[in-house]
């Protein structure tokens, strides 16, 4: 596998959500947040769940799947999604591919809306079950651990059913530190402010660099360094690490894709003369790109 061989991103569509803002900006005050992302009358604000396709040679790499449609009908609703078919599956039929062409899924974590799209479509009276046959699945022992071990504060978060079965496929790859991923192409990064171990992946092509961030920051209103969510475990922590990872890839010129914005699938971060950081040439569409 030669690593001259051009490399292909493309951000994949899954199931979409409507979600309390309040939550996605955590102490953030909603007249600040509601200019960003305006609320509905229920204070629900739209979020996709996008995934990265990298595609090199015979490598057909998955960054998270979404939440996908493993919900029944009733929890669905309670959890905000928005379209009943699995859209992950659909965008790679888009791009001429199916669920059997993925080599490779790379989980950052595994809350359910970014790791629940490997499980299958919610069928009455059939247990769960995996998706994806000939994908290996990386994940970090620390979020694999924080998923098997969850606090009462992220209980809800996971799915029960989910980790038995990626350690009964044989397929599972619990990376113990970020040289684990033996896939060229990618490096790995840990952060903890979100939830413990989640994986950042840097997608490294022939002349630029993708960072996948997963939630760390789900969009362009969280390059704002103040700006955190609810849902993360360590805020303080978050805000630290943000601070260094943007800030280097500022210096690089690198793109940064959001898994969480409901337009924008990767902008470049531009750090002002007064030491902001901004998100800049904002990629609304990023189909077979080459890097």
């Amino acid at each position: 596998m030669g690593l001259d061989a051009p490399v292909y991103v493309s951000a994949v569509a899954g199931n979409s959500q409507r979600l309390d803002g309040g939550a996605m900006f955590g102490n953030a005050p909603r007249a600040l947040w509601s200019r960003w992302c305006p609320p509905d009358e229920e204070n629900r604000i739209p979020l996709a769940c996008r995934a990265l396709l990298v595609e090199w040679e015979d490598r057909r790499v998955l960054l998270e799947a979404g939440i996908g449609t493993f919900f029944p009908p009733r929890l669905r609703a309670r959890y905000g999604v928005v379209e009943q078919e699995h859209v992950l599956l659909r965008s790679l039929a888009e791009l001429g591919l199916s669920e059997e062409d993925i080599t490779d899924v790379i989980l950052s974590h595994l809350h359910f809306d970014h790791a629940g799209g490997v499980l299958a479509p919610h069928e009455e009276g059939r247990p769960p079950r995996l998706l994806f046959p000939r994908a290996r699945f990386f994940v970090s022992e620390a979020a694999f651990e924080r998923a098997e071990h969850p606090h009462p504060r992220d209980r809800a978060s996971f799915i029960p059913e989910l980790q038995p079965l990626l350690r009964q496929s044989g397929r599972l790859c619990l990376l113990r530190d970020e040289q684990d991923v033996r896939l060229p192409r990618f490096r790995l990064r840990t952060s903890h402010g979100h939830t413990p171990g989640l994986l950042l992946s840097e997608v490294q092509g022939q002349h630029e660099t993708v960072l996948f961030v997963s939630d760390l920051v789900p969009g362009r209103p969280w390059v704002h360094l103040p700006i955190t969510m609810g849902y993360d475990r360590f805020p303080e922590l978050l805000i630290d690490e943000k601070a260094v990872i943007l800030g280097e890839m500022a210096a690089r010129g690198g793109w940064v894709f959001y898994t969480h914005d409901p337009e924008v699938a990767m902008s470049r971060i531009l750090r002002t003369e007064d030491g902001r950081l901004l998100a800049v040439e904002p990629q609304t569409e990023v189909r077979r790109r080459p890097i």
